[in-house]
């Protein structure tokens, strides 16, 4: 499997495009922005765009998808169910972090959670809810890399000062269901750099 990592939209989501060679199957997770640059990308390497992942519903990780949704309908969109209210008050969420409110709403075309079942190729993709950051928070594990959205970063991990953060949730997530996950998986989170399982285990202040 391949891995592809685009910083998008106005808050520099780390957008990442997983490819695989020999089904040229392609999932995107998260699109802040810069989709048509990303799916001439794909287009230009062949690939076929399977289905858009959401982390979470927070604003500058979807606006891309709003264009998705305009221009290509056919490309599903996923994300869990309790993140809709997020969806629902985008407007208001951009107008809070002082940027153009004059949006759509996104439409979801499935919500999906653990007991769904998906995949990149041969790639199985592990579903993990991760609520503390959002209370759909989820968090995608392939090949031996984690996808944590806000939920956990480098050394630190998400805020949990929005409407339907919760701290202590938050940590219950990331102890129970990521730093479960083998040392040597390497982490991608929604911003910043990448780390691995066991740096965050031991050296983590917010888990230590």
């Amino acid at each position: 499997m391949n891995l592809n990592i685009y910083h998008t939209g106005p808050l520099e989501v780390n957008t990442y495009v997983l490819t695989d060679d020999n089904t040229k199957e392609a999932v995107i997770i998260d699109i802040g922005g810069d989709f048509k640059k990303i799916k001439n990308a794909l287009d230009e390497g062949g690939y076929n765009l399977k289905f858009i992942l959401n982390t979470h519903g927070h604003f500058d990780h979807i606006l891309g998808e709003l264009e998705v949704q305009k221009e290509f309908p056919d490309i599903p969109i996923y994300i869990h169910k309790d993140d809709m209210p997020h969806l629902l008050n985008i407007k208001d969420e951009l107008k809070m972090w002082g940027f153009n409110n004059n949006t759509e709403t996104l439409t979801p075309s499935k919500f999906i959670d653990e007991a769904d079942r998906l995949q990149i190729g041969n790639y199985k993709i592990t579903i993990l809810h991760t609520p503390g950051h959002s209370k759909g928070s989820l968090s995608y594990y392939v090949d031996g890399k984690l996808f944590s959205g806000d939920a956990l970063f480098y050394n630190s991990i998400g805020r949990t000062d929005f409407f339907d953060g919760d701290y202590e949730e938050l940590i219950k997530s990331i102890k129970e269901k990521l730093l479960t996950l083998p040392e040597e998986t390497i982490v991608y989170p929604g911003h910043g750099p990448s780390t691995k399982i066991r740096n965050e285990k031991f050296s983590n202040p917010y888990l230590n």
